[in-house]
């Protein structure tokens, strides 16, 4: 099993990411193998059409994931 996380501020205020990352390691149990966190940030006038910026230490989306290895072990599994 897996785990993911996610969280929008659709008002554009930057998430927490110490509460990303304590979200994220909750999810320890689905999957003990590998990890990873994605931010972006949200464009309050494209609502419905999500777009990637580049705004540094100004991230209103994250995306954050558990991965449970069970046939490739190898990092080369990590996608």
């Amino acid at each position: 099993m897996c785990g993911i996380f996610g969280v929008i501020n659709f008002d554009g205020q930057p998430v927490d990411k110490e509460k990303v990352l304590s979200a994220r390691d909750i999810l320890a149990h689905r999957g003990p193998d590998d990890s990873g966190i994605y931010y972006s940030q949200c464009h309050p006038e494209s609502f419905g059409k999500l777009r990637a910026s580049s705004v540094e230490g100004q991230s209103s989306v994250a995306l954050a994931h558990r991965r449970l290895s069970i046939i490739d072990l190898s990092p080369a599994a990590h996608q």
